[in-house]
């Protein structure tokens, strides 16, 4: 079992240029994760987010908001995966380093709930892992579509939901934890 901090970064916090909905207690969820793995002696891997693309407004190379956040900050023998697009796999060596971990099943957690974090945790699946999703340790944002505004509450359920079957198990926190010190 290997945990996944997805993007939980400096830009997603108030005062950050992308700020999320539910963002410290997604966090909060996500450093009781982390220090669970830690005690477990379990691999944990930090993802980052580094903006490529033209005209980005977030997640600026060099900028204190594209740091991780120390609530969640990696140790000397945490590895820092650094991608450019939403998928964490694509163009990065996470799946080398999970084949190296020998990791099958995955816990995953952090930000974007519709953005990276439903892209790699898909991604995982059509690589063969099993995921764990902490639906109580992602985040993300309002959302518009067609004029309407669509509460970051209502896109979280909706992106847990269609993860749920068959791409992950979509479950809480407190649940991992409880499983976790029971393996």
């Amino acid at each position: 079992m290997c945990l996944i901090i997805i993007d939980i970064q400096n830009d997603y916090f108030a005062g950050g240029t992308m700020e999320l909905v539910g963002m410290p207690e997604a966090a909060a969820n996500a450093r009781l994760l982390l220090d669970a793995y830690r005690a477990a002696g379990r691999p944990v891997i930090h993802i980052q987010h580094l903006a490529a693309r033209p005209g980005a407004t977030f997640f600026i190379p060099g900028t204190p908001g594209a740091e991780i956040n120390d609530s969640v900050a990696p140790i000397a023998s945490e590895p820092v995966v650094v991608k450019h697009f939403p998928n964490s796999f694509r163009e990065t060596e996470l799946l080398d380093l999970l084949k190296s971990q020998q990791a099958t099943n995955l816990t995953v957690c952090g930000a974007m709930s519709h953005m990276c974090v439903d892209t790699t945790v898909r991604a995982a699946f059509d690589l063969g892992f099993t995921c764990t999703l902490a639906a109580d340790a992602c985040a993300t944002r309002d959302l518009t579509f067609e004029g309407r505004t669509v509460p970051a509450a209502d896109v979280h359920a909706a992106y847990m939901a269609a993860l749920s079957v068959p791409f992950a198990r979509v479950t809480a926190t407190a649940t991992i934890i409880e499983e976790l010190k029971s393996a």
